[in-house]
Formats: structure tokens, C-alpha cells, sequence
């Protein structure tokens, strides 16, 4: 199926639609193909992967697209780096393959190069410095055996003091000797990616059904109930894809979790000097693990980032403690010129990771090392997959849906995500008038997010000194299945980052949202 750049009508989502198909599904006679529960980054991934095949698919979320740990990420398209140190060379390059795909054909919109800024001082360790700089030339080797071009992602290399401050300004000048400058891949947005892929998925025909939850799920079907309504019914399938990252314990009682919380903070981009380049600050006592300060859309740089176990029940939104925000401003605090305090802080987010602990016995698993946090698994007749990270999403889903197609007997067509553009990779003017902001939240439909826009003022922003329009406000109603104010300013736009930018925006974010209701009645 080709999707033109110009007009999306198949992928729009909206209230309307999620209850026209609430509707269908509810009546359906013939068993799905596949199933798909959990509306993060690997759901949406295993409904396009199926869809795209031509499968018939239904992906159901008990809460909105992105609500758990996909939203809270670094928002970085990881090399697979740390995986090399480790000594995984094959899953290494396959991350860096899969970053190569995501920058150049599945989403070059969303994801551009960003400059690491390893400043070394005169008090830094020699040991750190030589195995700094032969990870970035492995980096290099990893770019390269994944055929990115350097244009994209430029190579490693020493740079000046100078140039260092150039990039981050907020750096401390007093012994900064020189720094190593390396390139990774940054997303506008980790939620944004969740939402392109699901509207991409539903261009190709997937069911995409948030806030519909799913209980009593086998390997048949699952019971399906409308949150908002308290409407229930039964649905069949032939596959069924538990992708529910930190609740896939919950839905299948054979997979034990192990999460781990990673925190940030958020503070203004001011207060480092606007940097154009990611801070990279080792942790005291280690020459392997880092801090970043990496800057953000609306103004922000995110500090981050934590690894702490997490055991105990999933809350809907994980809190960092204390030790860990004094953990994080005083590694960053070591390379900064005017060190970061508790008032600095705008927000603060955490996530976390669905890391596997055990399977039960009986357990059939097509992707087995656990060593690389994820997991394929078929348990009675449901597959779960688990784990893995953001950039890698593609593949996992690939790997789930090929192990449903394997026991379904279902004909199907050949995987083509590898090269398969999301909506709005293509069609985005250099030279457009639109704001640059943007262009980099919607690519080739920032013109369409304007041209199709009923609210007044389409081109002001929601609220003043927030770099979000009214018009992107309404496109997350009508286009991007947010249902309220929550959808739109904690996961379409980010603004809830900083609570005190949601409570500035969220009566007319409100407002939006009453008359696009109003008008789709």
C-alpha cells in the first residue's frame, strides 16, 4: 500500500475512528490474524511489521500510545556502542544497522546527528582518556560496517578546548585541556516515533485502539474493555502478541521482570549556554558509564541518566529519589563553569526498563540471551516479546511476527519495514517558511498540520514562550488519537515535561479539545 505525503487519511486517528472500530472489532465474526497488546514503541512496531504484510491486526492500549517507558527515553538512536564494550559484537552491529535504517529510510525526520562532547580536563584520568577514545574508534567501525556515511554521522575525532565551549558553552574553562567529539543519532521525540509508527500502521489497515484494555488474554483472543465507556466483549485471534514492556509480567505469568528506573532531569537550556552538542561526563569512579546533558525541543536539556533497580509493583509514572538527582548534578556539576543546584530544576522524569529475570520452565524462546535484555517468547500459544531498546524496535517486532506467522500457518507477505518511511519521512521543503521547530515534529506533514487546521490562530502558540503551535494542538486531536488534555501535553508535545509550562497550556489545550469534539460529533 503507498501512503502519499500530502494527505493522510488512512493514518489519521482520532476519536471517531478509534469508536467506529471499537465497533467493528466488537462484531467481528472471522479471528484476527494478530492481536498486538501494549501500545509502546515495540507494539506499535509488531502492528506495522504485520500489518504491512497483510495481516489483519488490532493493537489494544489500556492507557494512550507511548505511556510507559517509551516516552521516557534519552531520546537517542543508540550505535549499540555499550553492547561492543561488553563483548557482544553481532548485537552491537545490529543496533548500529538498525540506527543506520532509522536515520536514513524509516524516519530521517525525526532523528538528526548529535555531537557527544567528551571534554577531558587536566585533573582526568589517563585510563579513561585511552579507552574513551578507542570506544568512539569502535563507534567509527560500527558506522561504518553499517554503511552510514559519515555525512550523516561524522566520524570521531579530537578537538580544542575551544571548540569544546563552542558547542557547550556552560563547560568549565579551568583546565579543559581539549575534548573527543562523536556523533550519535537524537529523536525529536520518543513518543512522537511511537505516534508515526502507529499512524503509519494504521495507513496499512492495523485497528489501533487506545485506552482499551485487555484481560483474560490466551493465545486465542483476549476480553477486550473500552476504558472510557465500560464496554465489553470477546475478540479471537490467531496470534497473540503480548508487547506490554514493564506489564508483560502481568499478562503473561511465565516472564519475570526485573525493571530498572533510569532518571533525568530537566532544566533550561539556558542555564549551560544553549548548547548545540550532548555533554558526555563519566561517573565518578567508572570509564564506562556517563551523564549526559543533552539539549532538547521547547528549550530544554535533559541530565540523565540513572540505572537503579526497581522491584516492587509498576506505578503508571516511575519517581526518581533523591540520591539520584544528587548523583546526577554532581557528575554533571564536575565539567560545568557555574555548577546546576535544586533550582534549577524544571522536571524530572524516570522510566523503566523491562529487563528479563526468568522464564518458566517450558518456555519456547526464539531470541534466548538474555544478556541482551530481550526476549521473543512462545508460551501457551502467546508469543511475548520483551526488552531489547528503542532503536532496536524494528527488528524485534520482525522477530515476533515471524515466530506468529510460524505457528499460525497464516499466508503472509515478506517483511518490508527495513525500508518501509513512516508518514511524514518524506516531502519536508529545506527551504519552508514554517517554523524549523516544526519541521522537525512533523516533517513532511508540517505543512498539512497548518493547511488542515480549524482552530483560530492556527500559527500562535499555545500559550506564550512555548514553542508549540494551536494548529499541532488540534493535529494531535484529529490526526494523532489523542483523547485528552493528558495525550496532548504529556505525549504529543512534551510541554508536561515542566509542569508549570502544562498548567499554562492546558485550558486552551482544553479548549482545542472541546471543539474538535464538538466538530467531529
Amino acid at each position: 500500500m503507498t501512503v502519499e505525503p500530502e494527505n493522510f487519511p488512512a493514518g489519521a486517528l482520532n476519536a471517531s475512528r478509534r469508536g467506529r472500530e471499537l465497533v467493528e472489532l466488537a462484531s467481528r465474526t472471522e479471528p484476527l490474524d494478530v492481536l498486538v497488546i501494549g501500545g509502546g514503541i515495540t507494539g506499535v512496531g509488531v502492528a506495522l511489521d504485520a500489518a504491512s504484510r497483510g495481516l489483519s491486526v488490532a493493537l489494544v492500549e489500556a492507557q494512550d500510545l507511548a505511556f510507559g517507558t517509551s516516552r521516557w527515553s534519552s531520546k537517542l538512536v543508540h550505535g549499540g556502542l555499550r553492547y561492543l564494550a561488553s563483548g557482544n559484537v553481532g548485537i552491537a552491529h545490529e543496533s548500529a544497522v538498525e540506527r543506520h535504517r532509522i536515520m536514513t529510510d524509516i524516519a530521517p525526520h525525526l532523528v538528526r546527528p548529535m555531537t557527544q562532547v567528551l571534554p577531558v580536563f587536566d585533573d582526568s584520568p589517563v585510563l579513561g582518556r585511552i579507552v574513551t577514545r578507542a570506544g568512539m574508534f569502535a563507534g567509527d567501525l560500527l558506522r561504518h560496517n553499517a554503511k552510514t556515511p559519515s555525512e550523516l554521522l561524522p566520524r570521531s575525532r579530537k578537538a580544542s578546548g575551544e571548540e569544546a565551549a563552542e558547542l557547550v558553552p556552560g563547560v568549565r574553562r579551568k583546565g579543559l585541556r581539549s575534548a573527543v567529539l562523536a556523533a550519535d543519532g537524537q529523536l525529536v521525540d520518543d513518543a512522537r516515533l511511537v505516534v508515526a509508527v502507529a499512524r503509519t500502521a494504521a495507513a496499512h489497515g492495523a485497528v489501533i485502539l487506545t485506552y482499551t484494555r485487555a484481560t483474560e488474554v490466551t493465545g486465542d483472543g483476549a476480553t477486550l474493555t473500552d476504558v472510557r465507556t465500560g464496554r465489553r466483549f470477546a475478540v479471537a485471534a490467531r496470534s497473540v502478541i503480548n508487547a506490554a514492556g514493564v506489564w508483560a509480567g502481568e499478562v503473561d505469568r511465565s516472564i519475570t521482570l526485573r525493571p530498572s528506573r533510569g532518571t533525568h532531569l530537566v532544566v533550561s537550556a539556558q542555564a549551560l549556554g544553549n548548547p548545540t552538542g550532548a555533554l558526555t561526563v563519566p561517573m565518578a569512579g567508572s570509564i564506562s558509564r556517563f551523564v549526559f546533558a543533552l539539549p532538547q525541543q521547547l528549550g530544554r536539556v535533559f541530565i540523565g541518566l540513572t540505572d537503579e533497580d526497581a522491584p516492587g509493583p509498576i506505578p503508571d509514572e516511575p519517581r526518581p529519589t533523591e540520591a539520584e538527582i544528587d548523583m546526577l548534578l554532581e557528575t554533571i556539576n564536575r565539567a560545568l563553569a557555574r555548577p546546576l543546584d535544586r533550582s534549577d530544576i524544571l522536571g524530572v522524569f524516570s522510566g523503566l526498563r523491562p529487563l528479563v529475570d526468568e522464564v518458566g520452565a517450558g518456555v519456547e524462546m526464539s531470541t534466548s540471551d538474555l544478556s541482551r535484555k530481550h526476549l521473543v517468547a512462545y508460551t501457551g500459544g502467546m508469543i511475548t516479546v520483551v526488552g531489547g531498546k528503542l532503536t532496536t524496535y524494528r527488528q524485534m517486532a520482525e522477530q515476533a511476527v515471524d515466530v506468529a506467522l510460524t505457528r499460525s500457518g497464516v499466508p503472509a507477505g515478506p517483511c518490508i519495514t527495513a525500508t518501509l518511511p513512516l508518514i511524514g519521512a518524506s516531502g519536508a521543503a529545506a527551504d519552508s517558511a514554517l517554523p524549523p521547530s516544526m519541521i522537525a515534529r512533523f516533517g513532511g506533514e508540517a505543512e498539512h498540520v497548518l493547511a488542515v487546521a480549524t482552530t483560530d490562530r492556527p500559527a500562535a502558540s499555545i500559550a506564550p514562550g512555548i514553542d508549540v503551535t494551536r494548529a499541532e494542538i488540534e493535529f494531535a486531536i484529529t490526526h494523532e488519537g489523542a483523547c485528552t488534555v493528558s495525550d496532548v501535553v504529556d505525549r504529543r508535545t512534551r510541554i508536561g515535561l515542566v509542569r508549570g509550562d502544562a498548567d499554562r497550556s492546558a485550558g486552551a489545550v482544553a479548549e482545542i479539545l472541546d471543539g474538535a469534539a464538538e466538530t467531529s460529533a
